[in-house]
């Protein structure tokens, strides 16, 4: 799996241009919307590559990224990892040329305006989760102003075009057709210009249509009601809610209007209904993502019980793997809290947390606290741990530290003599047999026992 220092060194070369001419208006836009989803080290990427920009201008000079880490007071592995942040929700597009050496360019894309933000459908969900609805109707105050008069109150005296100007004569347009040539830029240059920015399109590939057109009826929904847009809006839904073909197919019948079309709006309203139905009133936040391809192990498909266990937590939210490890039950606001901060503040990846997860809620016996959760992950992020795989062998050799620090806390707690218990660990935990044969066979017991077969059973346990 490649690793940031196989995608970039100190030495290589960088150029900043600008997608389109960015406004002063647009910091107020990145600091207050983009920076609670982003973190404060990606705008600080973002805001130092463009005032590499001089003024109006769309490129930069040419740097290395060793100026930038010492600009920054980041190593490069933190500013390679907030690039890719600031590439995934819009903000960067990144383009790579290797000869001799290898170089860059930066292109800073525009923000999404205030109207744009707020009618997204993704980032204004995800916003509202992050900040909640005081802040959320606070800073949507913040970006808007009243409105002009009606026009019922004003009379519209604007002059026309051909009110004020006259037509050009014959011989004037005899001179627009003489230098008709000199109107276009050079071939090795642009005007400088501003392009909108495009919201989050989530690819329409990553939704099966094939199994959603297999469950519903031609005669209800015709396949012309599929444009391209509702695929685009279906692909967005099923990431931001992560609602499967089936689940979908039962709110487009909901959204199809007298038309045989499917209304976007009913159908945006009938999956945040569901999603809220389904979670207790919670709007999704970012922890609902997943393993990100570049650092999973399991490629191919997996063969081997454990195989099948990596897989499926490098393709399962977080929020999922603590509800299938609580047997159901849904995280309060205080672990959903914990499970953000580690992602957010510590930097771990999806996959890394849900092992964390796992062993925290089976060896801790359901209790998920904020310190000892912290501070295993304090750990592994100093570890750089990036897979799943690399977070189940450090939680195997590291255990006995592990449960030092547990019993450090009861007995600063407790003063009594602390009794004996059997822990119980995931499935993908492998026990020392040589310690175990040293400490002799122990007396069971029989709750505990029940309890974690059916543990085991649930996860798909697997003997190493």
């Amino acid at each position: 799996m490649a690793q940031h220092w196989q995608e970039i060194l100190p030495i290589d070369r960088y150029i900043v241009s600008a997608g389109g001419l960015l406004h002063d208006y647009d910091r107020k836009v990145l600091t207050f919307l983009y920076q609670p989803l982003i973190g404060s080290a990606c705008l600080s990427l973002y805001m130092t590559l463009w005032a590499e920009l001089e003024e109006n201008r769309l490129w930069s000079e040419s740097s290395t990224h060793h100026l930038l880490m010492n600009l920054m007071g980041m190593n490069l592995k933190e500013i390679y990892e907030a690039r890719l942040k600031l590439e995934g929700i819009g903000l960067i597009k990144t383009y790579v040329k290797t000869d001799e050496e290898r170089s860059f360019i930066y292109e800073l894309q525009p923000p999404l305006n205030p109207e744009q933000f707020f009618l997204d459908g993704m980032l204004n969900i995800y916003l509202f989760r992050k900040i909640g609805k005081n802040h959320f109707s606070r800073l949507k105050r913040f970006f808007t102003d009243q409105q002009k008069p009606k026009e019922t109150e004003y009379q519209n005296v604007t002059k026309a075009f051909q009110d004020v100007f006259a037509s050009a004569t014959l011989g004037s347009m005899q001179y627009i057709q003489d230098v008709s040539g000199e109107l276009k830029a050079e071939d090795d240059a642009q005007f400088i210009s501003r392009q909108e920015q495009q919201g989050i399109q989530i690819d329409i590939d990553t939704f099966d249509f094939g199994l959603l057109m297999a469950g519903l009826n031609e005669s209800l929904v015709p396949k012309k009601a599929l444009t391209k847009k509702v695929k685009e809006v279906i692909s967005n839904l099923s990431f931001l809610y992560n609602i499967n073909p089936i689940e979908m197919k039962n709110l487009i019948l909901d959204a199809i209007n007298p038309n045989n079309e499917i209304d976007l709006e009913d159908l945006r309203k009938a999956a945040r209904n569901w999603y809220q139905f389904e979670n207790n009133e919670q709007y999704p936040s970012l922890v609902e993502r997943t393993q990100p391809p570049r650092y999973r192990d399991q490629l191919d498909e997996p063969k081997t019980k454990e195989e099948v266990l990596v897989r499926s937590l490098e393709t399962t939210s977080p929020v999922k793997v603590f509800r299938d490890a609580s047997h159901g039950i849904e995280p309060s606001d205080t672990e959903l809290k914990i499970i953000e901060d580690v992602m957010s503040k510590k930097k771990l990846l999806p996959g890394v947390v849900n092992v964390l997860i796992q062993y925290v809620l089976l060896k801790a016996d359901s209790k998920f606290t904020k310190n000892y959760v912290e501070q295993i992950a304090s750990h592994w992020a100093r570890k750089e741990v990036k897979t799943v795989k690399e977070a189940m062998e450090l939680a195997r050799s590291e255990h006995s530290k592990y449960l030092s620090w547990d019993e450090e806390k009861k007995n600063r707690r407790v003063s009594t003599k602390k009794p004996i218990r059997t822990e119980l660990l995931p499935d993908w935990f492998d026990k020392d047999p040589k310690k175990e044969s040293a400490e002799g066979p122990k007396e069971k017991d029989p709750d505990l026992e029940a309890k974690k077969r059916e543990i085991e059973e649930m996860l798909k346990a697997i003997d190493d």
